[in-house]
């Protein structure tokens, strides 16, 4: 039986054609991430021109209308809340792949995996309006309203877990088996084999998580505007209220004019620029382990 030359010839051609496809999606996707930037770029610059880049840290406080642009409240508030969100929400979305990995029986374990796809998929209004109704009572015990950066920041880690668990689960599904059965030869305790073998071979995989559970928190908005509070002033405690930058544009986006508007790209050029920085030390402490 002979192979006609139509039929050698397709897969070379599928081939062409599925190189030059992801090629052109390559470079519409850098494209796209350019476009934003370069956007971003031309509508802070008449910020820069007339404000200048000082002022956003010197200034007394933030009153746009009154001539006063100070952003360092709502850059701490945005660190504040993201980091401790990631503190709180990194360890539960390990533990919870630690345990349907290698603790739940499986009927449980897929059980579990279902609840946290569902938990990542609730819109975070839905997360705003349980975090008004039960957690702001609560925390209003501990002083003030009860909208305040401790209410954000545990919301927020609620709702980016799940990003963490799904990628850290699934970096640790990815582990040969040789190891884990090569570490119980050795007489290895479970424990001992998660800790030892299972997580530090994942860990790739477990670091991407956290690093788009902390973009996620970085530019979460609704949620935020909802339970942090919105005042434009530096927290004196845990449970003040705050404004971070995404809150401060939703906010403010619709009545803003001439270099207040623009002053508000500057925030969404920040934003951007802390997302890149993280991607950035991402791989080169990914690079750095490889070398």
């Amino acid at each position: 039986m002979t192979l006609s030359c139509r039929n050698i010839s397709f897969p070379f051609n599928a081939d062409r054609w599925l190189t030059r496809l992801t090629r052109l999606s390559a470079c519409v996707s850098a494209a796209i991430v350019l476009l934003v930037i370069t956007f971003l770029l031309l509508e802070s610059w008449p910020a820069f021109r007339t404000i200048g880049v000082s002022r956003f840290i010197t200034d007394e406080s933030w009153h746009p209308l009154s001539d006063r642009f100070c952003l360092v409240p709502m850059i701490t508030a945005t660190a504040l809340t993201s980091g401790g969100a990631v503190i709180f929400a990194a360890p539960l979305g390990v533990c919870s792949a630690v345990f349907s990995q290698f603790y739940a029986p499986p009927r449980i374990a897929a059980w579990h995996r279902r609840l946290v796809e569902l938990l990542a998929g609730i819109p975070s209004v839905v997360f705003g309006l349980w975090g008004l109704v039960i957690l702001v009572p609560l925390l209003a015990h501990l002083g003030g309203s009860g909208q305040s950066l401790l209410a954000a920041t545990l919301v927020l880690a609620l709702m980016i877990m799940p990003t963490v668990a799904l990628t850290s689960s699934s970096a640790l599904s990815s582990v040969p088996a040789e190891l884990i059965r090569g570490g119980a030869a050795l007489g290895m305790k479970r424990w001992s084999i998660v800790w030892q073998i299972a997580i530090p071979a994942a860990r790739s995989g477990i670091n991407t998580g956290v690093m788009l559970a902390t973009a996620r928190a970085v530019g979460e908005t609704m949620a935020v505007l909802m339970l942090a509070g919105n005042v434009p002033e530096m927290p004196s405690a845990i449970v003040s209220p705050v404004r971070t930058l995404t809150a401060n544009i939703a906010l403010e986006m619709g009545y803003a004019t001439a270099e207040h508007r623009s002053l508000l790209f500057v925030s969404g050029l920040m934003l951007m620029g802390v997302v890149s920085a993280g991607v950035l030390i991402a791989e080169l402490v990914r690079g750095r382990r490889h070398v």
